[in-house]
């Protein structure tokens, strides 16, 4: 299957809490749209990775999305190296999207920035002919993304560019609280100690994110994303 947007990430739920309503809105417009988990996020406080899957499970179907698969790498432990680059080409060409958007730059938790450059080096090499690789016996066709672009978690980063998600907010929040072991959510109580992202207070930040991204281009609700390159647009009116 050809996917026009794959978001690649280093733990279930990375992308529910910082793209999740792009992914909606792009799902709206009637674009293939997946998502490669890197590790069951087993390292976790709270929770089970057994657990972590449902949630994922439950948070895709929440979100429409075409395809999601996890790719098992150690949480906490995975590698910028050979071994792992070969992994994320393998999927670049399995689903040889149009645009794939990964973790930020650097952050709280060091795997969204060891994620970006293992996805930012993979993306290069995943265009390369003379590194071979196979699907199911069959040698892959090389492929590399017209885009790649990088969300922004905990560490604010200044965005290059911001999408409206005002329509889907409400939606995107149901799929993080799919997360019920990870996040807040009323009503749910249990046993698990209380830690950063499960304090009440956390959610909030989420949403006074989106509202600031918002309200720089004069909406209530929109997400921010980095780019290491120039973007350009055909006309100066294509800008808001």
């Amino acid at each position: 299957m050809k996917l026009d947007l794959l978001f690649i990430a280093a733990h279930p739920d990375d992308v529910e809490l910082a793209a999740s309503g792009t992914i909606l809105k792009h799902k709206a417009m009637g674009k293939k749209v997946g998502i490669i988990d890197l590790t069951r996020g087993e390292l976790g406080t709270r929770g089970t990775a057994e657990i972590r899957d449902k949630e994922a499970a439950e948070a895709a179907s929440i979100l429409g999305i075409d395809v999601r698969e996890n790719l098992g790498l150690k949480d906490g432990f995975f590698k910028n190296d050979e071994e792992h680059q070969k992994k994320i080409i393998e999927i670049i060409r399995k689903y040889a999207p149009e645009i794939i958007i990964t973790n930020a730059y650097y952050d709280r938790h060091p795997d969204h920035g060891r994620a970006c450059e293992l996805v930012n080096d993979s993306c290069f090499l995943a265009g390369l002919p003379k590194i071979v690789t196979t699907l199911n016996g069959v040698e892959q066709k090389a492929h590399r993304p017209r885009l790649l672009l990088h969300f922004i978690q905990d560490t604010y980063i200044k965005p290059d560019i911001v999408i409206d998600i005002s329509a889907f907010h409400d939606q995107k929040i149901k799929a993080i609280q799919a997360y019920k072991t990870q996040f807040y959510v009323e009503g749910v109580t249990l046993d698990d100690p209380q830690t950063y992202i499960s304090n009440p207070q956390f959610l909030e930040v989420i949403i006074g994110r989106a509202r600031e991204f918002g309200k720089a281009i004069q909406v209530p609700f929109a997400e921010g994303f980095l780019s290491k390159k120039i973007l350009g647009v055909g006309s100066l009116f294509d800008l808001e």
